[in-house]
């Protein structure tokens, strides 16, 4: 405690880069719940299975009009636009805590 006044702002910024990337926090800075417990390893094995499914696609023997349907790995979306654009909005703390502490 630095003052009586709480942890010194280093500290806190320290014990939020090192939290997990499948933590509500990094979901909330991420674009919403819907991100909740998707960390890197979750994307890269759902890019997998769709990879799988467009190789088995490709490599089959059906013809161009038999060709089935692979349905995609599920996803989180994104509620707005501004999430899906190239360049995302900083959020601060008390934005990631409001978020946070909503109901649904």
């Amino acid at each position: 405690m630095v003052d009586g006044r709480g942890p010194a702002p280093a500290l806190v910024l320290r014990l939020v880069q090192r939290l997990p990337d499948t933590s509500l926090t990094f979901a909330l800075a991420a674009g919403g719940r819907s991100h909740f417990g998707w960390g890197i390893d979750r994307h890269l094995a759902a890019d997998l299975y769709d990879a799988l499914n467009q190789n088995t696609r490709a490599t089959g023997q059906w013809g161009k009009k038999g060709a089935p349907k692979l349905p995609e790995y599920p996803r989180p979306k994104a509620k707005t636009k501004s999430a899906t654009k190239a360049v995302k909005k900083r959020r601060s703390v008390a934005e990631i805590y409001q978020q946070f502490t909503a109901r649904r």
